[in-house]
């Protein structure tokens, strides 16, 4: 059933273009790169857009988008091209309507006139009846005289293809062999009765003709596959299909209290965590271990060491859960691993209007290049490198009340009237020394560094936590950083 050994491996990753993209959806597309670029193998990227009143030409343009923002490339598809073009199921119309046709034409298809009605209540019959509800094969086999008849009633009828009276037995690339009864899968729709071809058809009849060998996709589809397999068959019959693809049914993402992650879900959109200021490749990384891992003990891994490695038969098949925390902190590590000036340019958009909260001529160049190594090591993703770093930008902290109110206790002001004099007569072109003067005045007041520093910090940044202080202190410069403790000083006397 997979490719014959040695064929070229062409796998496809085809969304449809409705909404924002999806983790799981994302998750499913590195899956299915990372396994053609490990088999220099090739990737067809096509758009499922047959469903007019959901697709969209935003969303066609977002999936383009965030597959170049993830850094995957594709080797035939959108804007690349390729020997099965079009890529775009709604511009195949015809192929599709000429396939249905050869279908009916050798009796792998016929009409079916049921009404909706008449399908209800015998569905009802069956589960009464403790049978299987699906399609009973009641148009199977009927006269000329029977058709005339649903003719004359004016029924349109659509087109159900027809399931061999057999087992069908698979080996899924991360299940196992799987097994399903005939009764189990009824005869099912491919084309509308308007004449619009059904996902059931289109889809495989893609892969069919673009001679997909692996087909890599979510659990939710894994019942649809003895369809596929079957309407496979057909295709090979009547020569328009060379082999049956390898199937593997990759697990189920899950969100909150273990349900699967929708795209109702605010953690399910890909969106979501570029404007946060993930890195693709720290997002890719948690995304892979949703269902496989490179080792038992490596968490962090670069995407191509993950290629390298990748083998879809490693996949597990139990649910994954997504746990954004851990997503952050291997985000975080990745930020870590960035070289300073590729760290220094991925903040930009976060550094500049609407975004920033200063204006465009208070930003320093000079002091953002100093801050941005200590800031590096302290981001889980690189949003927050506005609020770490607003200090030295604004024209006076913007004070937390609560950080405030924490910090400032009593006796706070005796402490930064001695520290602000020991930061007055300390080198401001060391840290080391800017710390030994506050460490001073702490030990002139009985604390320890850890509660001395708390005020200074405060009446400085604004805030009880952010980038290490004493080489904030340095950045930021002796001038504005003594103003700042002169007025803190101010308002306690207040």
């Amino acid at each position: 059933m997979a490719s014959a050994p040695g064929s070229p491996v062409r796998v496809r990753f085809c969304p449809s273009p409705t909404g924002n993209p999806h983790v799981g959806l994302v998750r499913t597309a590195l899956f299915n790169w990372a396994f053609a670029r490990h088999h220099q193998g090739t990737l067809v990227f096509r758009i499922e857009d047959t469903d007019a009143a959901r697709d969209s030409e935003e969303s066609y343009n977002q999936l383009l988008d965030s597959m170049r923002w993830l850094g995957f490339d594709w080797d035939e598809g959108p804007e690349v091209g390729g020997p099965h073009a079009p890529y775009r199921q709604s511009q195949r119309m015809d192929l599709y309507r000429d396939v249905a046709q050869k279908l009916l034409d050798a009796g792998h298809a016929y009409r079916c006139y049921c009404s909706q009605e008449e399908l209800d209540t015998r569905r009802e019959a069956a589960r009464a009846a403790g049978k299987p509800s699906g399609y009973d094969g009641h148009c199977r086999e009927l006269s000329a005289a029977q058709v005339e008849e649903y003719v004359s009633q004016g029924r349109e009828p659509i087109v159900r293809f027809r399931m061999p009276d057999e087992a069908i037995t698979f080996t899924d690339l991360v299940r196992g062999e799987i097994t399903y009864l005939p009764e189990n899968v009824p005869d099912y729709g491919i084309v509308r009765a308007n004449g619009a071809p059904l996902y059931t058809l289109v889809n495989p009849v893609d892969d069919a003709l673009m001679e997909i060998t692996h087909v890599l996709r979510g659990e939710d589809l894994l019942s649809s596959t003895p369809r596929q397999i079957a309407l496979y068959k057909a295709l090979i019959e009547l020569g328009l299909a060379k082999e049956i693809p390898a199937f593997g049914h990759l697990p189920y993402v899950m969100g909150e209290g273990n349900k699967k992650l929708s795209k109702r879900d605010p953690q399910s959109s890909l969106n979501l965590y570029r404007e946060r200021g993930f890195l693709p490749e720290g997002l890719l990384n948690y995304l892979s271990l949703l269902g496989w891992s490179l080792s038992a003990d490596q968490d962090i891994f670069t995407i191509e060491e993950m290629v390298a490695a990748f083998d879809v038969n490693d996949v597990q098949p139990n649910p994954a859960r997504f746990d954004l925390k851990k997503c952050e902190a291997i985000n975080a590590d990745h930020i870590r691993l960035l070289a300073v000036k590729d760290f220094t340019e991925r903040c930009r958009p976060w550094l500049k209007a609407p975004v920033a909260p200063w204006a465009p001529e208070d930003f320093d160049e000079a002091k953002w290049q100093a801050i941005a190594p200590h800031a590096q090591t302290r981001l889980k993703v690189l949003s927050e490198i506005t609020d770490n770093v607003d200090f030295l930008f604004l024209p006076e902290p913007v004070f937390d009340e609560a950080s405030w109110t924490k910090a400032m206790k009593e006796g706070s002001d005796a402490l930064l009237a001695t520290a602000r004099e020991k930061l007055d007569a300390a080198d401001w072109t060391s840290p080391e020394a800017l710390k030994e003067a506050v460490l001073a005045a702490g030990e002139a007041h009985g604390l320890k560094l850890g509660k001395a520093q708390a005020p200074v910090r405060v009446a400085v940044t604004g805030r009880t936590v952010g980038l290490p202080l004493f080489e904030s202190l340095e950045v930021l410069g002796k001038e504005k950083a003594l103003a700042r403790i002169d007025a803190a000083l101010a308002r306690l006397a207040a």
